[in-house]
């Protein structure tokens, strides 16, 4: 080909595609040095935050703020479900996910309170305190050794125990993913993850003139642009920074991507290695113009290629470090072959979301309720023997009868759930041994603390899906606690 029938290559694009996906890092530093700033690394990718969000329903009571904390410092993307901004921000800091609402008011548990959750934690209760009269901080009411009787604060048991849980519930449903996925990309509302994390890598990297790039368009991911063979190019891509730590995706099957093509063949790439020019693992797949489709990508499928050509000895890819996503329309298949359905020119692909599937089915809804929610009324029951609200059910406006209802509310969801019910809750440092029992019939104490780490250890644990257990501390310290050994001693729930 001649200099004059060849198409101008844009060095300035090529540049600039080097510096966002930080190739070159002394570009970097003078792009830094020119425009002043310092690298923001909050625009640092990390693949534990991005999976989906954790929904937290009684966010700054005495559980609730602690499961934020926790949840925040082991990298969880938290949102936090509050009545009171700001007292919300007095108590869980300015750095949280705050989103208003009131679970005994379903109008307020909207699409932008559900959106790409991935699972919810419910430590919402009724207010208790002491009938004559507490401190401002409530001391008497968290202190949980000495008895002061009780008496019900604002709304009922009914409305919070039981009707509260049942809105959260029923609009958790209408939210959660399917069980066994794991939502990577939700792209149907609005955030910072095109402009942070995606960005486009054409051909321009190897001398060709195609352009592409990837917007937030009614609610999907745009990847649109104009595929040139000029210069031997012929592909366009778009691709996400790499994410530290990866995703860990070891206990799936594949990809599903929901998205409407033009009729093009597209190719979808994971990586493993950090490298900007390593291995790809690559899949091939048709659309259908105009079409919404979900396409299953199996990783026992995927390819592993370099620059177009396969590898014949490499390993099947590891799950376990999935370090970046894209997408790429190429005149190339694989060795030299072409793409059957190809066409120079304009395109666009929508993608709605990205999700891992095949998992083991986890807890998705956590409710933390109480242990003697269902001994009133139980024949045989010695009263006096009983915690406090189990003697005074009755006069607390039916308090743990309203918590089993709301229970039942869970179980008959369809969602897979913990219910957690802790005895007599202390404001006491934890970190004792765990007693985990069922049938409710355990009395003790536990710190709010202990509760809370519950809640999050469940998030992760299979064998706690759909049970129901109650628990106390135990006399000794615990210096470590195998949660795999006591969630495998509990029944699930008939």
């Amino acid at each position: 080909m001649t200099d004059k029938n060849r198409s101008q290559w844009d060095l300035g694009r090529f540049i600039q595609t080097l510096t966002y996906f930080e190739v070159i890092p002394f570009l970097n530093w003078i792009q830094e040095l020119f425009q002043g700033s310092a690298k923001n690394n909050q625009d640092k990718p990390d693949g534990a935050k991005q999976v989906g969000v954790i929904l937290v329903a009684g966010a700054t009571g005495g559980v609730g703020k602690r499961v934020v904390r926790r949840l925040v410092e082991r990298g969880y993307r938290v949102r936090s479900l509050v009545r009171d901004i700001d007292k919300a921000r007095s108590i869980l800091g300015d750095n949280v996910d705050l989103v208003v609402g009131d679970i005994t008011k379903p109008e307020t548990l909207t699409p932008l309170v559900m959106a790409n959750i991935q699972a919810v934690v419910c430590c919402t209760a009724v207010r208790v305190q002491p009938v004559e009269g507490d401190t401002p901080e409530r001391a008497k009411y968290y202190q949980g050794v000495k008895f002061y009787q009780p008496e019900i604060v604002g709304d009922t048991p009914e409305n919070v125990e039981y009707q509260g849980v049942k809105n959260l519930v029923e609009a958790a449903a209408k939210y959660l993913p399917k069980t066994g996925e794991k939502v990577l990309f939700d792209f149907t509302n609005p955030s910072t993850e095109i402009k942070n994390i995606w960005g486009a890598v054409d051909d321009v990297v190897m001398g060709g003139v195609s352009e592409s790039n990837i917007q937030l368009v009614e609610g999907t991911a745009l990847f649109a642009g104009n595929v040139s063979t000029a210069n031997s190019g012929g592909f366009a891509s778009v691709r996400t920074k790499n994410f530290s730590p990866p995703f860990n995706l070891s206990g799936y099957k594949g990809i599903e991507l929901r998205l409407k093509g033009d009729g093009q063949r597209y190719k979808f790439f994971l990586r493993t290695d950090e490298r900007w020019d390593g291995v790809g693992y690559s899949y091939s797949f048709d659309t259908e113009a105009n079409t919404w489709m979900e396409i299953r990508i199996p990783f026992a499928d995927l390819i592993p290629v370099f620059r177009a050509k396969t590898l014949k000895d490499c390993p099947p890819i590891d799950a376990s470090k999935i370090s970046s996503f894209q997408l790429m329309l190429s005149k190339f298949e694989y060795d030299g072959a072409l793409n059957p359905k190809f066409s120079p020119g304009g395109f666009t692909l929508k993608i709605e979301s990205i999700k891992a599937y095949g998992g083991t089915s986890v807890p998705q809804f956590i409710l933390v309720s109480s242990a003697g929610v269902t001994r009133p009324g139980r024949v045989g029951i010695n009263l006096d023997e009983e915690p406090p609200a189990v003697r005074l059910n009755d006069q607390l406006g039916g308090i743990l009868t309203w918590k089993l209802k709301g229970e039942d509310s869970l179980r008959a969801s369809g969602i897979p759930y913990t219910i957690i019910r802790p005895c007599a809750l202390t404001e006491e440092s934890g970190g004792k041994e765990l007693i985990f029992e069922q049938g409710d019939n355990i009395r003790g104490k536990i710190s709010r603390e202990d509760v809370a780490e519950i809640c999050v250890q469940v998030l992760k644990e299979p064998q706690a899906r759909n049970v129901t257990l109650e628990v106390k501390e135990g006399e000794n310290k615990a210096n470590s606690i195998d949660w795999q050994r006591l969630f495998a001693n509990l029944q699930p729930d008939n």
